[in-house]
């Protein structure tokens, strides 16, 4: 019977070392996900200073998006460090790439439409004849 239990605490103790070294796993790409979010956001502010349409609707637009996005994916991955088993990563995955997708669609059209009107503006001619 002694060695009947001593496999079954082998292995119980062989699972809790492999879920600590998954949640140190975990933790080691969330942190990294967040410098790299960060990262990101350094780039595209200073990506957006010197763009050819800085000041315009377009610039602004494309700026407050990429903020939203970022602060989606912050928030994302701070849900998804929370997750209690598979399901709840499922679920948290799943909201986040519909709510991606709606947003990917209107921020689309309004890029769009911004982006007409400053090359639109871009393109009239400096004086009148």
């Amino acid at each position: 019977m002694a060695n009947e239990t001593k496999p079954v605490e082998e292995f119980n103790a062989n699972a809790k070392r492999a879920a600590n070294q998954a949640e140190q796993g975990v933790k080691q790409t969330i942190d990294q996900t967040r410098g790299a979010l960060d990262s990101y956001a350094a780039f595209a502010q200073k990506a957006f200073s010197p763009y050819p349409f800085g000041g315009t609707e377009f610039a602004e637009k494309m700026k407050s998006y990429t903020e939203k996005n970022m602060a989606a994916a912050q928030q994302y991955i701070q849900k998804l460090s929370q997750a209690k088993d598979f399901q709840d990563i499922i679920r948290i995955q799943t909201e986040f790439m519909q709510t991606q997708f709606q947003a990917l669609g209107e921020q689309t059209k309004s890029l769009g439409e911004a982006f007409t009107k400053a090359a639109t503006e871009a393109m009239k001619p400096p004086f009148k004849t």
